[in-house]
């Protein structure tokens, strides 16, 4: 795990260099063990890197790399888990054209660098399993070619500034670049307050970007954004298609056999590495399947760590200990206080260098802190909800859209119109019923089951028209509606809050995450399988407890899972978050800012402090304004 950065077309070389400096200087917790910069021979291309050392510890794994034949530069973040086998292909097929490549180390990037030479980008990538943002330049034709990994793992920004081409593992890394002036991006702030997340391809400022996962982008001189040029050379929409269209035909005890053949296989490939590694583990399927298949694996105790709460509703850590004493790991738990929750919220906005208000990102910061004290590398659990059918909103959506679908669509939006205009309408329920019923699909239906209240969209100034796609292909993608919702969320919700979420706040104690669950083939097989599999009634993620049963026992799992949050709507009342929040919105404030409507946010805390009222957005807004004054002012 590590930052990379890269510089287009400044035209200085001293210039080049003291900005990559302040570029890495700025990411150096993604990676602390070293780093280097590299400027080609014409001056036209400057790569930077910082090194968070897990396979390869010696000075060969360094980077930026240089190719054998001297022909390309590489910066990469990420881990390639089948580099040893790639590696023997690249040699085999060298070998029939009579080419023999000799490797200097044992890294994954040497052999991730010399295969895209060999093969070209898209099939060097088709090649390898893994997690991974890169950046490739191939000198005597000028050309940089950006990759991201197929679900969108590791992040990788992009854009221009002041004439130049840019790009960085952080977002506050391209910020730090000397003179940059990109106004904010207002448009995108509904978006932001509808979400609590700005969604790839927009970021916060004005022509920088998120590359989107599955997608390669090729630029060269004169590195302009009309001379970019776009291509997804992996689609999880394309996956879940053809995987709807072949599902599994074997038994549900097949189907779980053979995924635990390739979850095996994944949590194998994803526990090799030179540093000491351990998991994540709460009382919850996902974790407790990673982590029984993990110990499965070993020969050692694996290294288990988990954070419980004061506040019993929101403590699962009893179960999680009951959990790894029955997997016999070497357990290590912290019990985490109010205090230590309110300390980290000061550490967010250059943790994450945009706005960004999922409220599990403070327990999740707190796990991998305590992590990173044992170990270097950890293992999660996620994206077993949004590939094996865990959330329930998925058969409530279902439900709904199997009642309202029935009803001829120009007489429902016309009854919900009429509705939405109704006195009724300022009650909660009618409201959202009067949307619901002008939904045009499921997916539509999911997400206004979360987000109908109109003052969402009166919180900023300035109201955008950015497009951002549920679906990629329309309704009835795969034919089921509960895997349409699926889906969408393997596209937005896990890769633009999830693993945001994971990958900040663990890069911001220098811990490398890992995700079994989003290896290639698990994803791929995840898809064949039909919904019976998945879920019967209230409970969801069959295949993946008929596995874990088989190390676990069945009643230490089936009880309600708390998810990993806390209880902030309780905290904000309390005086000295209270005091902090009232601060943040203060209605001079916000009309010195020029970006938030102050009546509207003021309506909203008065609603919440008075009434209990409690909107979520409440949260998005004081992380919008934390990140307004500590990262976005702290630069002026």
């Amino acid at each position: 795990m590590c930052g990379i950065a890269g510089i287009i077309n400044i035209g200085n070389a001293k210039d080049q260099r003291e900005n990559m400096q302040r570029m890495r200087d700025r990411m150096r917790r993604r990676g602390p063990d070293g780093g280097g910069t590299w400027v080609s021979s014409d001056g036209v291309c400057t790569l930077g890197h910082q090194r968070l050392s897990i396979l390869d510890l010696s000075a060969n794994g360094a980077q930026p790399m240089i190719s054998h034949s001297g022909r390309s530069a590489i910066t990469y973040n990420g881990e390639i888990y089948n580099f040893a086998c790639v590696q023997k292909q690249l040699e085999r097929d060298a070998a029939v054209k009579g080419q023999k490549i000799e490797f200097r180390s044992t890294c994954d990037t040497e052999v991730l660098q010399e295969a895209i030479e060999f093969y070209g980008m898209e099939k060097a990538l088709s090649l390898c399993k893994g997690m991974f943002a890169i950046a490739y330049y191939e000198m005597e034709s000028q050309t940089l070619t950006l990759a991201r990994d197929r679900i969108g793992e590791k992040p990788l920004y992009y854009g221009w500034l002041s004439g130049i081409f840019t790009f960085s593992s952080d977002l506050g890394s391209i910020r730090a670049i000397r003179g940059f002036d990109n106004p904010i991006r207002e448009e995108v702030l509904d978006l932001y307050f509808e979400h609590g997340v700005i969604p790839a391809p927009y970021t916060i400022y004005e022509d920088i970007y998120k590359l989107e996962p599955g997608t390669m982008l090729t630029l060269r001189a004169p590195f302009t954004e009309d001379a970019a040029k776009r291509k997804t050379y992996w689609s999880v929409t394309d996956v879940a298609v053809r995987g709807q269209k072949n599902p599994f035909a074997g038994t549900r005890k097949e189907a779980a056999d053979e995924l635990e053949r390739l979850l095996r296989a994944s949590v194998r490939d994803q526990m090799v590495a030179d540093v000491p590694l351990g998991a994540f583990l709460s009382a919850g399927i996902d974790s407790g399947t990673i982590v029984s298949l993990m110990q499965q694996e070993s020969t050692r105790k694996v290294k288990t760590f988990t954070i419980g709460m004061e506040d019993p509703a929101y403590n699962e850590a009893a179960i999680a200990s009951q959990i790894a004493q029955h997997l016999g790991t070497e357990h290590t738990e912290l019990t985490i206080t109010e205090e230590d929750a309110k300390a980290v919220i000061p550490l967010l906005p250059e943790m994450f260098a945009e706005p960004f208000a999922d409220s599990s990102q403070i327990p999740t910061y707190l796990v991998s802190k305590l992590t990173r004290e044992h170990v270097t590398v950890s293992l999660s659990g996620d994206a077993g909800d949004e590939l094996f059918c865990g959330y329930y909103d998925y058969p409530a959506t279902a439900r709904k859209w199997g009642k309202i679908r029935k009803i001829p669509y120009p007489l429902r939006k016309a009854a919900g119109a009429a509705l939405e205009c109704s006195p009724l309408a300022s009650r909660d329920m009618v409201r959202i019923k009067s949307q619901i019923l002008q939904a045009a699909s499921p997916e539509e239906v999911y997400r206004l089951s979360f987000e109908t209240d109109p003052l969402i969209f009166q919180i900023a100034r300035k109201h955008g028209k950015l497009p951002y796609a549920y679906t990629e292909t329309g309704r009835d993608v795969t034919g089921e509606v509960c895997h349409d919702i699926m889906l969408m969320d393997l596209r937005m919700y896990h890769p633009d809050d999830i693993l945001v979420k994971v990958d900040r706040t663990a890069m911001a104690v220098s811990l490398e995450t890992r995700v079994p669950f989003l290896d290639k083939d698990v994803v791929e097989f995840a898809w064949t399988l039909p919904l019976a599999y998945l879920r019967e009634g209230d409970t969801g993620k069959l295949v993946l407890r008929d596995i874990l049963y088989r190390y676990v026992p069945k009643n230490l799992m089936d009880r309600p899972k708390k998810g990993f949050s806390i209880p902030i709507r309780k905290w904000l009342k309390m005086p000295g978050l209270r005091a902090w929040a009232e601060d943040l919105i203060a209605p001079e404030k916000l009309r010195q800012q020029g970006l938030l409507n102050p009546e509207v946010v003021q309506r909203i805390w008065s609603d919440f402090t008075q009434r209990d009222v409690w909107r979520i957005q409440i949260w998005y807004i004081l992380m919008f304004q934390a990140w307004y004054e500590g990262e976005y002012c702290g630069q002026q």
